[in-house]
């Protein structure tokens, strides 16, 4: 599927973690998940059809699970989460693999927007 497919569409879950090797000892356990890391503090996993991370740093780590979204096109993302009165918690950013934003929604549920 090309990117262009996946534009606005759910991408990666990422999960807090208190220990990222312990987090991927017991999901490579009990679901077979396989791993790759990105230094001590995080994981990531895919699990055969959805991809996610695990961030035990505690700069980093989320309160909780954190849904993230692909977007073509980060910025006009952004602009669309603010015209819908979305509140940006995160301003874009860049990380290993590209740049992102969190926001959250009107419920208040914090989600991240990427793209490379």
């Amino acid at each position: 599927m090309s990117k262009s497919a996946d534009d606005r569409r759910i991408d990666y879950i990422e999960f807090p973690a208190l220990d990222a090797a312990k987090s991927k000892e017991f999901y490579a356990t009990v679901f077979g998940w396989k791993f790759e890391d990105y230094g001590p503090t995080y994981t990531s996993f895919h699990d055969g059809r959805l991809a996610g991370g695990f961030a035990a740093d505690p700069a980093e780590r989320p309160a909780k699970p954190l849904v993230v979204i692909y977007a073509a096109h980060l910025e006009g993302a952004q602009q669309a989460v603010e015209r819908a009165e979305g509140t940006i918690t995160r301003a874009i950013f860049a990380f290993p693999g590209g740049r992102r934003f969190h926001f959250t929604d009107p419920s208040g549920n914090e989600l991240a927007v990427w793209s490379e």
